[in-house]
């Protein structure tokens, strides 16, 4: 007993080497993303990918997601116990998920596809722990390094803008059809079908973009924190983006809707905006009834709506 209880207490022991190899190769690996970061548009850009991520999140549509590193952060802590309990093991795995990553790195470097790099930044930072300490280390950091990677290229569905646009518009037209509303779509403009009625166009802004930043961003760690089992986690969270774009098709067949009845004017100017703060308590109220659902064992319920056979004495 008493030899087991060393084996443990060793094993519990934080290792300086392994600690020291860790906070060097982590060092090392921010100068590299500091130093030679993005060489896009040296000009007007900082080298450092880092910098560039937050000349991106200047754009009112991903402003906030420094936030999301927070909430990593914060997976990060709350999961602390588990990785101190964790069994330790250096993984080649791990090691060949570093070098991918800098390969990836330096790939983006040449091409100037910042992107790119700062994608591999995750993949090298969560392949440090794992090469050092192994898997069982490893998973514990899986939704902390997805959930930076979605915080860092979140970015880039802003080349879905104008998809988005027209998605939006042509559901919206369906709905005020469905209400008995003769609308007609070109293009991202919606407008009345009987003339002189309501005309407005789906610009950029009003695109579901931002609607569906946030959705991924709350579904996430929404999912984290109130489901159990992985497959269940992911179902909401990919049910996120067809709630957020609902939604916002939502938020466009009510304009027309109060165009149509009370007046354009009324519509553009006051129920425009209001309807923003609307669609947001419409989306949250979304993915809390989705999550509900899919929490449900649906395999149980249909197995107790089998009739049971009976068996005669």
């Amino acid at each position: 007993m008493q030899q087991e209880g060393a084996t443990a207490l060793a094993a519990a022991r934080p290792d300086p080497w392994r600690w020291f190899t860790f906070v060097a190769a982590t060092i090392a690996a921010a100068w590299l993303f500091v130093a030679f970061g993005s060489d896009s548009d040296v000009a007007n850009e900082p080298r450092s990918i880092f910098g560039w991520i937050a000349i991106q999140w200047r754009n009112e549509n991903f402003r906030h997601n420094w936030v999301m590193l927070l909430f990593s952060a914060y997976v990060i802590y709350r999961n602390r116990e588990g990785l101190a309990q964790a069994r330790t093991r250096p993984s080649a795995i791990g090691l060949a998920v570093v070098a991918l990553s800098l390969a990836a790195h330096v790939l983006g470097y040449r091409t100037q596809l910042p992107r790119l790099s700062l994608g591999s930044t995750v993949g090298v930072f969560w392949g440090i722990p794992y090469a050092i300490w192994g898997w069982d280390v490893a998973k514990l950091l899986v939704f902390p390094a997805a959930y930076a990677f979605l915080c860092f290229c979140g970015s880039l569905l802003v080349e879905v803008t104008m998809p988005l646009r027209l998605m939006a518009s042509g559901i919206a037209c369906t709905f005020l059809h469905g209400a008995g509303i003769e609308a007609v779509r070109r293009g991202t403009v919606v407008f009345s079908a009987a003339g002189g009625g309501f005309q407005f166009d789906v610009a950029d802004a009003c695109s579901g973009l931002r609607s569906l930043t946030v959705m991924t961003a709350l579904a996430a760690p929404y999912a984290y924190l109130t489901l159990t089992g992985f497959w269940r986690r992911i179902i909401l969270f990919g049910m996120s983006v067809p709630l957020a774009m609902l939604a916002n098709a939502l938020r466009i067949f009510s304009l027309g809707l109060v165009a149509e009845w009370i007046g354009m004017d009324l519509a553009m100017m006051l129920y425009h905006d209001l309807s923003g703060f609307l669609v947001f308590i419409l989306s949250l109220l979304l993915l809390i009834g989705t999550g509900a659902l899919v929490q449900i064992d649906w395999r149980a319920r249909l197995c107790a709506l089998k009739p049971q056979k009976r068996f005669r004495d």
